[in-house]
C-alpha cells in the first residue's frame, strides 16, 4: 500500500510522544513492506521565520492556502491509496482535508487529542478537568480563560479554527482514529459523527527485554507539569516518607515548567532522584528496573504512553482512575487505579504496590500479557490496515455511487 504520513512536528524542545507515535508508525508500516512518505512542517522552523513571517503564524492556523495548493499537487503526482493525517497545528491547518478533495485521496486521521473539542485539546483548565466547549458551536469560554499558553490572543487562532473548521473535519476524513474508548465517547457526546469515530489503540515497540528482578525504584517518566499529576505525586510521597517511606526511592525523568521546582523538592534526599530527560534507550532501562511506574495525570488522557511501555517491559504501573487510563490498567490485575486527585489515595496504591514483590511479579506478568494482546507492534499494524482498507472502499464507493 502506498500511505502519505502528514504530520506538523511538535517543538524538539520540549518530549512529544506524538511525534514518537508517527514515527514508530511510519517504521512499522515500512518494515511491514508499505512504501510511506512523509508531508511534514515542524514548529521549530518559526523561529528561524523574520519577524512577518512569525507574525503571520497565527493568521495560518485556521487555514493555510499554500499548504493546500502544495500537498494537492503533490497527491496529483504521487497517487497514494490513503493520506493519514495527524497533527496540522500550527503550519498546516485543516487546508490538507481541502487538499486531499481536490485530488480525490481519501484521508485518515489520528485524533491524539481533543483538539476538535477544545482548543488546547487538553480539556482541563486551572488544575481540573474542564469541559466547557465540549458540545458548544463555539469555543469562546476557551478565549475567555485564556485556555492555550494562558493567553486570550494566543487562544483565539485555536478557537477559530475549531469554530469554522468543524464541520470540514466531519466530512473531509473518511475514518476518525481514537486512541481510547475513553476519547471516542467525549467525542460522540459533543457532537461529532459516531459513525466515523473508531478506536485504534498506540501500540508500542517491544523492548526486547522484561523486568528480571522485584525492581529498584519507582518511576515517573513524562512531562514536568501540574497536568501530568506532579505535585499530586510529590505530595503524596511526602506522605509516605512521613510514615517511614516504601523502601525505593522516586525517580522522576523529564522537563516541563515544574523542572526548577522538583529539582529543588529533591535536592539532598535519599528517596527522590531527579535525573532530568532521557533518552530513549534510558526511558526504556529505568522501565525495565521499576517496581511501578507511576502516572498521576490530573487531565482525561486519551492515552498514556508510558502505561503501555511499562506492560510492555513486565512492569506494572500506578495510575489517575478516569481517562483512558481505566481502559489500559485492569486495576488490581495489571496495576492499581488510585481515585484522580487524592494525594492519600495515590499514597497508598504506591504502598501497596511496593509492599507485596511476589504480588508486584504476578501484577507485571499480567501487564506484559495485556500488552501482547492489545498494544504490541503486530496488533497495531493488523488495525491500522483494516482502517486504511475501509477508507479506500468508502472512496471507491462514494465514486462509483456517483457515476
Amino acid at each position: 500500500m502506498h500511505v502519505l504520513v502528514v504530520h506538523n512536528r511538535y517543538s524538539s524542545a520540549q518530549p512529544s510522544g506524538e511525534n514518537r507515535v508517527v514515527d514508530q508508525e511510519v517504521d512499522l508500516l515500512r518494515a511491514a513492506g508499505h512504501r510511506v512518505e512523509v508531508f511534514e512542517r515542524r514548529s521549530d522552523d518559526i523561529a528561524g521565520r523574520s519577524l512577518p513571517g512569525k507574525a503571520a503564524v497565527p493568521l495560518l492556523v485556521p487555514w493555510n492556502p499554500a499548504i493546500r495548493t502544495e500537498l494537492a499537487a503533490r497527491l496529483r503526482a504521487d497517487r497514494p491509496d490513503v493520506v493519514h493525517i495527524h497533527n496540522v497545528f500550527p503550519l498546516l491547518s485543516p487546508a490538507v482535508l481541502a487538499a486531499c478533495a481536490d485530488a480525490g485521496v481519501p484521508a485518515v486521521a489520528t485524533l491524539h487529542n481533543y483538539t476538535q473539542v477544545c482548543p488546547p485539546g487538553t480539556l482541563h483548565r486551572d488544575g481540573r478537568p474542564c469541559t466547557e466547549c465540549v458540545g458548544s458551536k463555539t469555543a469562546l469560554p476557551a478565549v475567555r480563560h485564556g485556555c492555550y499558553r494562558n493567553s486570550r490572543l494566543a487562544t483565539v487562532p485555536l478557537a477559530v479554527s475549531l469554530t469554522v473548521n468543524r464541520r470540514r473535519w466531519w466530512s473531509g476524513a473518511a475514518r476518525f482514529l481514537c486512541i481510547s474508548a475513553a476519547q471516542r465517547d467525549v467525542l460522540v457526546r459533543s457532537g461529532m459523527p459516531a459513525e466515523l469515530l473508531t478506536v485504534k489503540h498506540n501500540f508500542v515497540p517491544d523492548p526486547g527485554t522484561a523486568r528480571t528482578s522485584t525492581g529498584e525504584h519507582v518511576l515517573f517518566l513524562g512531562r514536568l507539569a501540574e497536568t501530568k499529576g506532579v505535585r499530586l505525586l510529590m505530595a503524596a510521597w511526602d506522605e509516605l516518607a512521613a510514615d517511614g517511606g516504601v523502601g525505593v526511592p522516586l525517580v522522576l525523568a523529564g522537563r516541563g515548567p515544574l523542572e526548577r521546582e522538583v529539582a529543588a523538592w529533591a535536592a539532598g534526599r535519599d528517596d527522590v532522584r531527579y535525573v532530568g530527560l532521557y533518552d530513549r534507550e534510558q526511558c526504556w532501562r529505568a522501565v525495565a528496573r521499576s517496581v511501578a511506574v507511576v502516572a498521576p495525570s490530573m487531565a482525561l488522557e486519551t492515552f498514556g504512553l508510558v502505561v503501555a511501555e511499562a506492560m510492555a517491559a513486565g512492569v506494572p504501573a500506578v495510575a489517575a482512575g478516569h481517562g483512558a487510563f481505566v481502559e489500559l490498567v485492569e486495576d488490581g490485575v495489571t496495576g492499581l487505579l488510585h481515585r484522580p486527585g487524592e494525594s492519600a489515595s495515590l499514597a497508598s496504591c504506591l504502598r501497596r504496590i511496593t509492599a507485596e514483590p511476589a504480588r508486584n511479579a504476578q501484577l507485571g506478568h499480567a501487564a506484559r500479557r495485556r500488552y501482547e494482546q492489545h498494544f504490541s507492534p503486530a496488533v497495531g499494524l493488523e488495525r491500522l490496515m483494516d482502517e486504511y482498507r475501509t477508507a479506500i472502499a468508502g472512496r471507491t464507493e462514494s465514486m462509483g455511487g456517483s457515476k
